[in-house]
């Protein structure tokens, strides 16, 4: 059994227009050019799935330490309710976040679903109680997680379903094969990864076909720039978690002074950042507050500058 602090930082190995502009290539965080690419305002993930690159989280919505039902349900159901309102059609969740509430509640508020809504959910952790997130990737388990998860979600079919975890007491070559199964049988569109090296995606990619990858990055943790630089490559989608930094929030007094310059918040700045940092990133946000989920949206507006971009690189 593992503390939330240490499953977030573990591997198996260790609105509706955002920004337009040109078709070019992703550059590097020390670029002194502001990505063009970046600004373009959706991404079709696995090929086929477009959504608006300014998603959702919906780990937030749930009770306190990410367990059992928030204090204000009706609140969560008006915070879905306005994210979709505003643009948003990427929701990221999984069956860990509550458990099962966070799911159950996204069907109350959205079911039956606009016909653009992607619903990403994940399974392959447990959690036995608050603070604890146990892998299990057994191939059982996770057959098991599918189903739940479509009878919460109230689907036929969940567009893109990500193993939550690399469980190191399971071969990755199972549990994968259990998703690709589902895959088979109708109950999965597409197939995507959590918190994993460039390594662990190459051997996923010879089981089954992975269209994302959902790791934490954000303008204050770019660990992760050496797998968001494959996503690009191989036309990934990129979900950073925690892309305002989680409890930890963002800082720095170059970005303060971005966000002075365009009357903004640090974070809405961090998130032009991401949106602006790759053609792939599809940052998800989370909160449980209506206005916070309108500040988020604000940030698509928000361009920064060839000199900003190069104040912000280090």
């Amino acid at each position: 059994m593992i503390t939330r602090r240490k499953f977030v930082g573990m591997s198996a190995a260790t609105g509706a227009a955002i920004l337009a502009g040109r078709v070019s290539t992703g550059l590097a965080a020390g670029s002194t050019s502001v990505p063009g690419a970046a600004a373009n305002a959706t991404f079709k993930i696995g090929g086929d799935l477009e959504v608006n690159r300014l998603g959702f989280g919906a780990m937030r919505i749930t009770g306190e330490d990410v367990w059992g039902w928030p204090p204000d349900r009706a609140n969560a159901v008006n915070v879905l309710k306005r994210a979709v309102a505003l643009g948003v059609n990427l929701i990221d969740t999984a069956d860990a976040y509550g458990p099962k509430t966070s799911e159950l509640l996204i069907a109350e508020a959205l079911h039956p679903y606009p016909k653009d809504l992607v619903i990403a959910t994940k399974g392959g952790v447990t959690r036995p109680s608050a603070p604890a997130w146990v892998p299990n990737g057994r191939p059982d388990y996770l057959k098991k997680c599918v189903d739940e998860s479509l009878q919460r979600l109230r689907l036929e079919r969940i567009d893109l379903y990500q193993l939550h975890r690399i469980d190191p007491k399971v071969p990755v070559e199972e549990s994968l094969g259990a998703l690709k199964e589902a895959q088979q049988a109708g109950k999965i569109r597409h197939i995507g990864l959590s918190e994993v090296s460039e390594a662990e995606i190459e051997r996923a990619r010879k089981i089954v076909s992975i269209v994302s990858i959902q790791n934490r990055y954000n303008f204050d943790d770019r660990k992760w720039d050496s797998a968001l630089a494959y996503c690009e490559k191989e036309n990934l989608g990129f979900l950073p978690w925690a892309p305002v930094g989680g409890k930890r929030g963002l800082s720095g007094s170059a970005l303060e002074a971005v966000a002075k310059a365009h009357n903004a918040t640090v974070y809405q700045v961090g998130l032009a950042w991401l949106l602006q940092r790759s053609p792939v990133m599809l940052p998800i946000p989370g909160t449980q507050n209506v206005q916070h989920v309108e500040d988020n949206m604000a940030a698509t507006k928000l361009k920064l500058t060839p000199e900003e971009w190069k104040s912000l690189a280090a």
